[in-house]
């Protein structure tokens, strides 16, 4: 068995467990008929959509400011996002009543955008990438002293999107393997650390797209670097990860059993059979399980696979295209 590092106590994921169901409610685990038949297997869904902001990142936001002191919270909370993360921070934010400041890259798609602005947040959009927003954000901090909420390299967030882990075992206890949309981190390093701690045997398999994945770029590297962001309909799993990651990194170095890349072609085509079979309308993020278990059927046959659904924050002009591009790959007749 791997040795999983102690720095995120058991503890920690408990404590996370009682103060996130103060806001959030626990997301469904569903059974894929159509996906399951593919691999011969059994495959479950793990719909966090569905949660109020419609992403699974108000786990970690909601255990992060909940555990803030009465100071820090008066002052307010800042952070840098590729658009959950920080429609996340502003909906716990109105909730509580705390200032929030979001700075964000050009690259944040519209729709998030506007669902950030609509929960009265501060936006302040910064440079071209995650890392330039990181930039602004330090500096709020430094100059009106905002507390930073760390989008995953923070033990509390890790905690809490631990949640999601919980609830996979509660819904489906003899899982084999749990397919995890890769990009920061804290998402895979969470529910990992709950299943491998479960049972040593569960495999976990990351997933990203093919071009700027910098989780996998330095995993390959054996240490954080900095990779170039391009335009992607996972446009959720960009960012750096921090060249002094402190957790993440070290965690998914731990649990991860292995990196799924895959296309745009492919994400554009499992948005399009979410839609159809299921009526899910999601993000390329969300979807990109789906094109790694289509594109390794053998690997996963036979097998209880959970796929985590991320989030469904997406322009609906995106959702037009990459349906019509779905319904001509099949010709399909309507």
């Amino acid at each position: 068995m791997k040795t999983i590092h102690r720095f995120i106590p058991p503890h920690l994921i408990w404590e996370a467990k009682k103060r996130v169901y103060q806001i959030i409610e626990r997301t469904p685990t569903i059974k894929s008929e159509y996906l399951s038949n593919v691999i011969d297997g059994n495959v479950y869904l793990k719909l966090e959509n569905t949660q109020a902001i419609s992403a699974f990142k108000v786990r970690g936001a909601a255990n992060k400011i909940l555990a803030l002191s009465p100071e820090e919270l008066q002052k307010g909370v800042t952070t840098f996002s590729t658009g959950n993360h920080g429609l996340a921070v502003s909906y716990i934010a109105k909730k509580l009543g705390v200032k929030a400041v979001i700075c964000m890259s050009s690259r944040v798609p519209q729709a998030k955008l506007e669902r950030i602005a609509e929960l009265g947040a501060e936006i302040e959009i910064f440079g071209s990438s995650q890392d330039d927003a990181k930039k602004r954000c330090d500096q709020l901090h430094e100059k009106e002293g905002l507390t930073i909420i760390p989008p995953f390299d923070d033990k509390d967030i890790i905690s809490g999107q631990a949640t999601i882990g919980l609830e996979i075992l509660e819904d489906v206890p003899l899982i084999d393997c749990a397919i995890v949309p890769l990009s920061g981190g804290g998402l895979l390093a969470g529910v990992g650390y709950v299943l491998k701690n479960y049972n040593e045997t569960i495999s976990i398999s990351g997933v990203s797209m093919e071009q700027g994945a910098t989780m996998y770029e330095s995993l390959k590297a054996g240490h954080p670097i900095e990779v170039m962001e391009v335009d992607t309909l996972a446009d959720s799993l960009l960012g750096g990860i921090g060249l002094n990651n402190q957790y993440t990194f070290p965690l998914v170095q731990q649990l991860v059993d292995e990196v799924h890349l895959v296309s745009e072609t492919d994400i554009a085509y499992s948005m399009g059979l979410l839609a159809d079979k299921h009526r899910l309308i999601v993000e390329g993020a969300a979807a990109t399980g789906v094109a790694a278990l289509l594109h390794h059927k053998d690997r996963y046959k036979g097998k209880n696979v959970v796929l985590v659904i991320s989030g469904s924050n997406v322009d609906l002009k995106v959702i037009h295209q990459v349906i019509g591009q779905y319904l001509n790959q099949n010709q399909v007749i309507k």
